[in-house]
């Protein structure tokens, strides 16, 4: 026959957990926010690559069109020549009108062709200096993210050994406590940031939301007959006596 768990004894189960999620809170502590900070800066990087890779593929637009441009006028400008030495040997009026209407188209072709560069060589400026602007941006952020990255990976190079078996004293110590027991302390540690469950009394106040403790429930949270949270914060209260042992371990 399974010998019955002494109040004392799930006391003790739900402090030993509640000091092993502490240490494990001191990691992330130390962690602070360069997880998130890391992941940000990632997705930054992603975003500026796409805008930048978009910058680009436009320039090469323009610059090709640029190019198409400058290939018409000197297509145009060849054909002029053609033509300027077929108007030596025009044998009537109507050759000789004929190849000055086409002088005067490639004429126009030029004009509308040069219109066109200088349109595009002022989008180009424009794109050109956004786009240095971009890669400035994302150099900076580049070399940000990476001291982030290394200060991230010494942290967690340091830690974890010490945040590996600390999980598994966790899960051991979970299987320990009854299901109850556990979902209740899992959700008073999820109100508080300090992620603190588990409170000792200390100078007869509560060790999480240090309101006064009255003398007769620190009496009875000293019998270790029956689990006792905080009026004010629901905190599990537990006194040092029952802990020291423990915490010596």
């Amino acid at each position: 026959m399974a010998t019955e768990i002494t109040v004392a004894d799930k006391l003790r189960q739900l402090f030993l957990l509640q000091k092993i999620d502490s240490e494990i809170d001191q990691i992330n502590i130390l962690k602070g926010e360069l997880p998130m900070e890391v992941q940000d800066l990632e997705d930054e990087l992603t975003g500026l690559q796409t805008r930048i890779n978009r910058l680009t593929e436009g320039l090469n637009d323009m610059k090709s069109d640029a190019s198409r441009h400058n290939a018409v006028i000197a297509e145009a400008n060849t054909l002029i020549e053609k033509y300027k030495k077929q108007l030596d040997n025009v044998k009537n009026n109507r050759e000789f009108d004929a190849l000055n209407k086409e002088i005067q188209m490639q004429e126009l072709d030029i004009k509308l062709a040069e219109k066109r560069i200088r349109e595009a060589e002022g989008q180009l400026a424009n794109k050109e200096e956004t786009l240095s602007t971009a890669q400035e941006r994302y150099d900076l952020k580049a070399k940000d993210l990476e001291a982030k990255r290394v200060e991230l990976e010494k942290i967690i190079e340091k830690t974890t050994k010490d945040e590996e078996k600390l999980n598994k004293k966790r899960v051991k110590a979970c299987k320990l406590i009854e299901a109850r027991l556990l979902a209740s302390y899992n959700k008073v540690r999820d109100n508080y940031r300090n992620g603190v469950a588990v409170a000792t009394v200390a100078r007869d106040s509560c060790g999480g939301c240090f309101n006064k403790i009255p003398p007769q429930v620190q009496l009875e949270i000293g019998t270790h007959k029956k689990i006792i949270a905080c009026e004010h914060c629901g905190r599990i209260l537990v006194d040092d006596h029952l802990l020291e042992p423990e915490a010596a371990k």
